[in-house]
């Protein structure tokens, strides 16, 4: 951690004498912004590189280095990795690129680096890393371009990037909001060391009060696990932007759930799952901070705010942002509205405007003190107008009083309309959460309200099952019943077995482990009447199905009595190539990947993680008596979720789902069942 962060003898290997090249900016940056330690540039045809003494080989070096900042091309990366673990160092930061990211060779080559620094009891950044940079140790070890600042504003936020360019951009935007930074460092392609590594080596920092992360991607998530189980442990918040959040491939999956359950909602869900603050926009990212720090999760979020403006257009922005994003502009409650008559303020509907008493700081004082008394909001959101621009002492003045009346018995966030570059400094000072956009502003309010405590791992032993090598939906119902969701359904070997006893009508379906989708293939019918239909259909259904797919393995036929359900979802479950096991609900049947109405948690969840499910899916309304409609058995749903969330314990099942589970008053059936081998 300390070679890392706060090296005291650092060697740049390829370090050039020409200040034009990229290659001899980390040595200008360390010594241009106060780096004291031992530098040691590397370079084979130069005694001297930009007036210190260079060496021809890292060998050549007196003495021990604790960091290696290798600048030299991607070929020559390789033989300079035993060299600087010779020296010591505990760590050497790759700037090259053309690694995994440039195909089959590129990734050979990193692994050999990977390999050959493990052996060596050494850690890798990068490759395609910009560096680290340690403002209050004077550590400028990185080549971005910002660095050419005279000087780096100070701070307690750290920042840990997988684009090393995001580093000059996140610091010069977050100065402009009077953010200041401790660390910033870029890992590029995390062939070592991670994103979330770094973040739990960062929290443990005295210096550091919040751990802001720019992905591309999740790699090694038990790393954040363990970040965010510190940082938890700490009340230092950890808060990410993360990229990737379109649908485009989810077409590649071979499940409804997989298509459904894309990366980035998977992201989501593992954020949720351990206690990280996601920001959607870049905006609220650089404004989240201030919002979260020295704050906890809140238990039971009303998600609700009281808005009070000075400009009804400004406020009403407000209020439509927050309720996009999810969040009611609540009416004052019995309690604020006692207290806000006693200051003869007299409020009408979600906005309590104070247009007309102007900006006067003992009226936003006690508007926001008043409004702070309602028991079912989180948060009290002052929105002002033009005066924040004109007079921005006036206008922050009732704003920060109002926020120290209050304490931290409510959080106060404010929303300043035009540009007011003076009254937004003012209030960053004093440590109040201020907004440039009511969008921001909604996002950052809905990653507060969404942040909940770290989940504690789940420890429960998997059920004992014995899946088949290539599983069909009898294998995936026989899987799904170990798990405590039976639907009684027979096996018809070929069409001739026709099974005795059946319950008509009833539903065929085609048995192969390679149809996902049947009803495309022409698998499945519905409502047979009797034995002799059944046996009918079933020769129908075999020639169709050879000839829609030829390649399918058939394994027989299923089938199962006819039901009706009040509604129809899809349950599945998935395991997430980034983040690992997620458990999957929405609305279901085969408009599933149409309607997109789904919940998603990483797996397994417990019976309150159900609920939360159930409550998140609009379709499911429906059966909780929806305008006179019979209830359905919610109870049935929450053990359902439960037990295929439990999915997450078998390490040989890479995606299952039903689709759709039919609920009933009271029960439900399993429809139509899937399985995936890992």
């Amino acid at each position: 951690m300390r070679a890392l962060l706060a090296p005291s003898s650092i060697a740049l290997i390829g370090a050039s004498g020409d200040p034009a090249r990229l290659t001899a900016r980390a040595q200008i940056y360390l010594r241009k912004h106060g780096y004291g330690g031992a530098l040691h540039p590397v370079n084979p045809r130069a005694s001297e590189v930009l007036g210190e003494r260079a060496f021809a080989r890292v060998e050549d070096i007196p003495g021990s280095i604790d960091f290696a900042y290798i600048l030299l091309g991607t070929g020559q990366v390789e033989s300079q990795i035993a060299a600087v673990a010779a020296k010591g160092a505990k760590v050497a930061c790759i700037l090259a690129d053309g690694f995994a990211e440039a195909g089959p060779e590129g990734q050979a080559l990193q692994d050999r680096c990977v390999a050959a620094a493990k052996a060596a009891g050494l850690r890798l950044l990068g490759p395609n890393s910009m560096g680290i940079i340690n403002i209050p140790e004077k550590i400028a070890a990185s080549v971005n371009a910002a660095l050419e600042a005279e000087t780096l504003p100070p701070g307690r936020l750290a920042l840990v990037s997988q684009s090393g360019s995001m580093l000059g951009a996140i610091m010069s935007r977050g100065a402009a909001r009077g953010l200041g930074f401790s660390h910033l460092i870029a890992t590029g392609n995390e062939a070592d060391l991670t994103a979330g590594e770094i973040a739990a080596m960062l929290v443990q920092d005295p210096g550091v009060d919040a751990v802001m992360l720019f992905l591309e991607a999740i790699r090694a998530p038990e790393h954040y696990v363990e970040a965010a189980r510190l940082a938890h442990a700490a009340g230092k918040p950890l808060i990410a932007y993360k990229l990737g959040r379109s649908s485009y491939g989810a077409e590649l999956a071979t499940s409804h759930t997989g298509a459904l359950a894309g990366s980035d909602a998977a992201a989501e869900a593992f954020f949720r799952a351990n206690g990280i603050l996601r920001a959607t926009m870049l905006e609220s990212f650089l404004e989240l901070p201030a919002l979260v720090l020295g704050r906890k999760p809140l238990a039971q979020p009303h998600r609700a705010v009281s808005v009070l403006t000075t400009t009804g257009g400004g406020g009403a922005m407000v209020v439509d942002a927050l309720g996009v994003a999810g969040i009611e502009a609540r009416a004052p409650d019995a309690a604020a509205t006692e207290k806000l008559h006693a200051v003869d303020m007299h409020p009408h509907g979600r906005l309590l405007d104070m247009t007309l008493a102007g900006t006067r700081p003992e009226r936003i004082e006690a508007a926001i003190t008043a409004l702070a008394a309602a028991g079912d909001t989180d948060a009290v959101i002052p929105v002002i107008g033009s005066s924040a621009q004109f007079r921005p002492a006036d206008a922050v003045a009732g704003i920060l009083r109002g926020r120290d009346a209050v304490g931290a018995e409510k959080l106060v966030a404010a929303f300043l309309v035009p540009q007011a570059d003076a009254s937004l400094r003012l209030l960053a000072e004093a440590g109040i959460p201020a907004f440039r956009t009511p969008e921001s502003l909604a996002d950052a309010l809905r990653a507060y309200l969404d942040w909940r405590a770290p989940v504690p791992a789940d420890i429960s032993m998997p059920p004992f099952f014995d899946l088949a090598e290539a599983p069909d939906e009898g294998d995936a119902r026989d899987l799904f019943a170990a798990l405590g969701l039976a639907t009684p359904y027979a096996r018809m070997g070929d069409v001739a077995d026709v099974p005795e006893g059946m319950s008509y009508p009833v539903a065929l379906k085609i048995l192969s482990p390679d149809i996902a989708h049947k009803t495309e293939a022409g698998g499945v019918a519905l409502n047979l009447p009797d034995a002799e239909a059944l046996a009918e259909a079933a020769a129908r259904m075999e020639a169709r199905v050879n000839v829609a797919a030829p390649e399918a393995r058939l394994t027989g036929f299923l089938v199962q009595p006819m039901s009706s359900g009040l509604s129809e979802v899809i349950l599945g479950f998935r395991r997430d190539a980034e983040v690992g096991p997620v458990v999957l609900l929405g609305a279901g049947g085969v408009l599933a990947e149409l309607h997109r109405d789904v919940a998603l948690r990483l797996a397994p969840v417990d019976e309150a993680g159900a609920r939360e499910m159930i409550a998140e899916v609009r379709a499911l309304r429906v059966i909780e008596g929806w305008r006179g409609l019979p209830k359905g058995d919610v109870e049935a749903l929450v053990k359902a979720i439960v037990a295929v969330s439990r999915l997450a314990t078998m390490p040989d099942i890479a995606e299952a789902e039903v689709n759709p589970l039919m609920i009933h008053e009271s029960g439900v059936t399993v429809a139509d069942a899937w399985v995936v081998r890992a």
